[in-house]
């Protein structure tokens, strides 16, 4: 979750010559504007992509949500946040009366597990990788801002888990796929495949509009698991795929293939300066990425994060 500060700016003029006192003192500068606030939940729209043969895009708050209906039950993607669970019940509800029976975890963020143990209270099996149980039990931390995100409570916890590469689910008329990148977006990350309906939900393997995918380095993450976790979703999917990111539109695999090229020429960029003995700092100081900032529509503190950030993982 987002830590919110307020930076408050002052002026102030120091004389020393008695001239100085005879002249009018400037008006104060004007405080900052506040940054916004923590999310008004209450005014989160749930909005439903249709993605064809009974399975679904939902984008509220978050991280983005996969719903698949079978003939005897729902299997979720992601939950976003907490106090979305009654907005995202209610628009799963509307595609299909059957239960949700399993959820999803992609990976540990707050902002795609929030819902765990909410869901799970309504009778969902939270499935995730081993690694995201043992990372939401032990609290995580940001490898940028060093802020730290508490143990989750046992209920949020996953209740069925998997440790090798490959998992299937299994409803009637419906199987997912799910699969792990090793070392990608976090050690964690799974991605989805509902075959049936040439769907793959991704994670934040693959993120994209007007930003960069986090690394998240401090919960295993590296800029090469992420190229070839899209590597692997290339080879899985086809010219008609719907693909869905962690955060973004639907994507197809072009685009997927467009934002492989961004993360393969952020990568030999940063590490052709490690090569030439650059310093994280001045690694930064390069501005690599200029010409993909504008690319990606990426602010410019996006693009110093990205740069630490394929620094930080190419060098552990």
């Amino acid at each position: 979750m987002s830590r919110w500060a307020l930076a408050v700016m002052t002026a102030g003029l120091i004389s020393l010559g008695g001239a100085a006192w005879a002249q009018p003192a400037p008006a104060p500068s004007a405080p900052a504007p506040a940054p916004p606030g923590p999310p008004d939940y209450s005014k989160v729209t749930v909005t439903t992509t249709d993605l064809g043969h009974r399975t679904w895009m939902l984008q509220g708050l978050g991280g983005n949500i996969t719903v698949a209906v079978a003939d005897d039950g729902v299997i979720m993607v992601d939950s976003e946040f907490a106090p979305l669970h009654d907005k995202i019940k209610a628009a799963i509800g509307a595609l299909s009366p059957q239960p949700i029976r399993y959820l999803v975890d992609t990976h540990l963020h707050g902002d795609h597990t929030g819902g765990n143990a909410a869901f799970a209270a309504d009778g969902a099996s939270v499935v995730a990788h081993a690694n995201v149980k043992t990372r939401l039990a032990a609290g995580t931390f940001n490898a940028l801002s060093g802020a730290k995100t508490p143990p989750a409570p046992a209920a949020a916890l996953p209740t069925m888990t998997y440790d090798s590469d490959h998992l299937t689910l299994t409803l009637k008329g419906r199987k997912a796929e799910l699969g792990h990148i090793p070392a990608a977006h976090t050690d964690g990350d799974t991605h989805v495949w509902f075959a049936d309906a040439n769907v793959l939900a991704t994670g934040d393997i693959v993120s994209v509009g007007s930003r960069y995918p986090n690394i998240d380095v401090a919960s295993g993450g590296n800029i090469k698991g992420m190229i070839a976790g899209v590597d692997a979703f290339l080879a899985m999917t086809n010219a008609d795929s719907r693909i869905v990111p962690g955060h973004g539109p639907v994507m197809t695999r072009a685009a997927l293939q467009d934002y492989r090229g961004v993360l393969a020429t952020a990568r030999d960029r940063v590490a052709g300066l490690i090569a030439k003995g650059q310093s994280e700092d001045q690694a930064v100081a390069a501005a690599p990425l200029a010409d993909l900032d504008v690319k990606v529509g990426a602010t410019p503190q996006a693009s110093i994060n990205f740069v630490r950030l394929i620094y930080r993982s190419l060098k552990s």
